[in-house]
């Protein structure tokens, strides 16, 4: 079955490697969390082009690594456009001394983490999104 995921790139030349088996795992997390994937884009993207997206749409002058949008209409569901800076990624895998798919993973699926409503604005919402994290890149199966 076709996932209603969608990986694409933006300003940058990358491939997300796997992209099926990524589509199950994260389909998999959503459902256990008893929600309804309607439909995901990840836009694989720049530094520059993300930072231009933060300072338009959220009014942020910085760097980050990830900005999800949810579009979901209805409680219960999981629908978004989630926009990951490679260049980020790839900083942050050597500052925390990770890989880079294992860095990758980690983001992909902490924007799906806050379409299911975790945040990570303070210090406690932090330390219960890391652990969210954890617990779902134990999930993978590749």
């Amino acid at each position: 079955m076709d996932q209603p995921i969608e990986f694409i790139s933006e300003d940058v030349d990358f491939s997300l490697p796997n992209p099926d088996k990524v589509s199950d795992w994260i389909a998999s997390v959503i459902e256990q969390h008893e929600q309804e994937l309607i439909g995901l884009t990840y836009v694989f993207c720049s530094d520059d082009y993300l930072h231009a997206i933060n300072v338009e749409y959220l009014d942020h002058d910085t760097l980050t690594d990830i900005i999800t949008f949810d579009n979901a209409d209805e409680e219960g569901t999981i629908e978004g456009d989630i926009f990951i800076s490679i260049d980020r990624v790839r900083d942050n895998a050597t500052t925390h001394g990770t890989s880079f798919e294992d860095e990758m993973h980690r983001v992909l699926i902490h924007g799906v983490l806050h379409l299911l409503g975790y945040k990570d604005k303070s210090p406690e919402e932090e330390v219960q999104m890391r652990k969210q994290e954890d617990s779902c890149l134990s999930l993978r199966k590749f």
